[in-house]
């Protein structure tokens, strides 16, 4: 008779025992460089003594690194711009990108990366992955440590802890900014459009909200407050519901640029004029951002160089070395363009 089978050995128990980190017992497993021949004979044999076999089998080697990008949609206005910043970032690196998409058609799924997309990932012996405006759960993050694959994520939808890597944007203060400049030019009754309320960068520019509010002696309405993604039609939904009450705000802070265009879209079609009736501010810069009519007042957020950052983060962590911060949060910039004014006399009407 046999005895009980022995527990599988692990990635990081590999790491452990050969005194290296897991990003490069992982390097040693895929035959990538950047491992000295003693490191690399160290790993080997201690593989060797645990019979260590990945879950997932055997990953295949590849002559120039791959990053994976994956995204919930990229049928928006902000994924482009990443990805710009992503395939930059790796064509001045030496490497490739590929991309992966959870809801090609737009429709933002309501469910994480998963395990199995995860182990895909590994199996093909991907340099590390870049998960962008997507939810991650504790197992996930769990199989790419015990996988040794480097984790980078934009955006977080859901807080992380510090095992995670997070590059974004300074929120929070994007809010203030927005809503102080509606507070220079004159508005009191300022509403605050969009952002789910699971989504992390949404929650932070309501904070933002909030505070220029409070800071300014103004107690924040619950009526003008309004969640949901960041589409446009959540933008003409929360447009109709504001724009329906009985005292009407004179301006609208929308939480990205595709809120704000829907916005812009109902006010229109209830003979609102923009800005003189309606003030109107996004969140992103986008490409459609400067094309609305009028061009629209917006937070900038540098999501070509959020990109940047999160690439050349992902291949500094799988060369072994530590990343200055667990989360990097780079400037938001106010770009005042046409869609912003002084609040009129009519702008105070119910429509």
């Amino acid at each position: 008779m046999t005895g009980p089978a022995l527990p599988r050995a692990t990635l990081a128990e590999v790491a452990a025992r050969a005194g290296v980190s897991k990003a490069t017992a992982s390097k040693v497993l895929n035959g990538r460089p950047g491992v000295s021949e003693e490191t690399r004979r160290q790993v080997h044999q201690v593989i060797r003594e645990l019979n260590y076999t990945p879950s997932t089998g055997p990953r295949e080697a590849t002559d120039h690194g791959t990053v994976h990008v994956v995204f919930d949609t990229i049928v928006n206005m902000y994924s482009p711009h990443v990805l710009d910043g992503v395939i930059n970032a790796g064509r001045e690196l030496g490497v490739d990108v590929v991309t992966s998409v959870l809801a090609p058609d737009g429709v933002i799924p309501d469910r994480s990366l998963g395990v199995d997309r995860i182990k895909e990932i590994a199996v093909r012996g991907h340099t590390g992955l870049i998960v962008v405006t997507t939810q991650l759960t504790g197992e996930e993050i769990a199989t790419c440590e015990n996988l040794g694959l480097p984790l980078v994520v934009i955006d977080p939808v859901n807080p992380l802890d510090e095992r995670v890597i997070s590059i974004g944007a300074t929120n929070w203060a994007g809010g203030v900014q927005a809503t102080r400049h509606l507070l220079g030019l004159g508005h009191t009754r300022i509403a605050f459009a969009g952002g789910a309320e699971h989504s992390v960068p949404g929650r932070e520019r309501l904070h933002g909200y909030r505070e220029a509010l409070e800071t300014a002696g103004i107690v924040p309405d619950p009526t003008l407050i309004r969640r949901g993604p960041f589409t446009s039609e959540t933008g003409a939904e929360i447009g109709g519901y504001l724009l329906g009450l009985d005292e009407v705000p004179t301006a609208i802070f929308a939480a990205s640029d595709a809120i704000a265009v829907g916005v812009i879209q109902v006010a229109r079609s209830r003979g609102l004029r923009i800005p003189e009736d309606l003030s109107v501010v996004g969140f992103d810069d986008t490409y459609g951002a400067m094309w609305t009519d009028p061009p629209l007042t917006t937070v900038r957020q540098p999501l070509r160089q959020m990109g940047r950052v999160a690439a050349r983060t992902l291949l500094d962590i799988a060369d072994d070395k530590v990343p200055d911060s667990h989360h990097v949060q780079l400037a938001t910039t106010l770009v005042v363009r046409d869609s912003t004014a002084t609040p009129s006399a009519s702008s105070r009407r119910s429509p």
